[in-house]
């Protein structure tokens, strides 16, 4: 199914409210796609698409910067600065945003995108003049990229892509290799066979600051797509009980369904679920196997008319 373009500006505001009118862009998007009440859901969110160029994206990312951007015009939330939060304004607290934006706050939207592509042919002009002057080729942007935080999510995006590629084995080892980051004792033999595991990827040990040490079950999904379902929380909690585990971490690449979610909080033992999205979080926490790269780029100063 193709992406179809979203109204993000109430789904925006209602996710802000309810977690106190601060919230990180990526913990916006993470609402937004739990939630279900917008009607958006998680793969509108994540799902990457591929370009004519060959290059994958996502495209509700678009839609979520043309909001931030807008509410921003429209005084909903705060100037954005680069890699901080977005935060509501005394306006975005307390007005009533069920309609956003109303007929009279799409015309000063319509004006402000009117204003803005001035800048934006300013800008291209002056890359293609780079390229030309450099003999590089000059390549044709995504119709409706808005350049505020997509490099933060390009990434991200990448490296589900590449893990979704792992063969179940690699997987499995990567899942280990993170979870141990995370400061659980990986055992060396239990849940290391591929087959005749009794449906553990993993199993260790995790001491807790009061020195107790707890047993630990692993499960690892390698999903292309879809969300994992309840089924799959009931049989790893099973497996769990052979091993007489008392909690289980289960990770996957794609998502979990609301039914699974309940299921693995139920009981007993819990179940830390880790979606793809929690993936990346936690590679980019323990660093593993990537490396920061800072760039620059030029604000709209140098290219607005005197």
């Amino acid at each position: 199914m193709s992406y179809q373009r979203q109204q993000v500006h109430v789904a925006i505001l209602d996710a802000l409210s309810s977690v106190g009118g601060i919230a990180s862009r990526d913990k916006i998007k993470s609402i937004i796609a739990e939630d279900g009440t917008s009607g958006i859901s998680y793969e509108d969110v994540y799902n990457p698409v591929t370009s004519r160029s060959g290059n994958e994206y996502v495209p509700f990312n678009f839609d979520f910067n043309f909001g931030i951007r807008e509410l921003t015009v429209l005084g909903y939330i705060e100037q954005p600065k680069r890699g901080a939060d977005i935060v509501l304004t005394e306006k975005g607290r307390t007005a009533d945003y069920a309609h956003v934006p109303n007929e009279a706050e799409q015309i000063i939207i319509d004006q402000y995108w009117h204003d803005h592509s001035k800048v934006n042919k300013a800008k291209q002009t002056a890359t293609e003049q780079v390229k030309t002057a450099s003999k590089q080729p000059v390549e044709t942007v995504e119709s409706g990229i808005v350049d505020d935080d997509d490099s933060e999510d390009e990434w991200r995006t990448l490296l589900l892509t590449q893990l979704k590629q792992f063969s179940p084995k690699k997987f499995e080892s990567f899942a280990r290799l993170l979870i141990s980051k995370m400061g659980v004792r990986i055992d060396s033999k239990m849940g290391k066979v591929m087959s005749g595991d009794h449906g553990i990827d993993g199993f260790g040990y995790f001491e807790s600051d009061d020195f107790r040490t707890s047993r630990v079950a692993i499960q690892a999904k390698r999903y292309t797509d879809g969300a994992v379902p309840e089924p799959e929380i009931d049989k790893f909690k099973g497996a769990m009980d052979g091993f007489s585990a008392e909690y289980g971490i289960f990770i996957t690449t794609t998502h979990f369904t609301p039914k699974a979610k309940q299921k693995a909080v139920k009981g007993n033992r819990s179940v830390t679920l880790i979606d793809g999205r929690r993936i990346t979080d936690l590679v980019q926490q323990y660093q593993l196997h990537i490396e920061p790269v800072q760039t620059y780029r030029l604000d709209d100063y140098y290219y607005e008319e005197d």
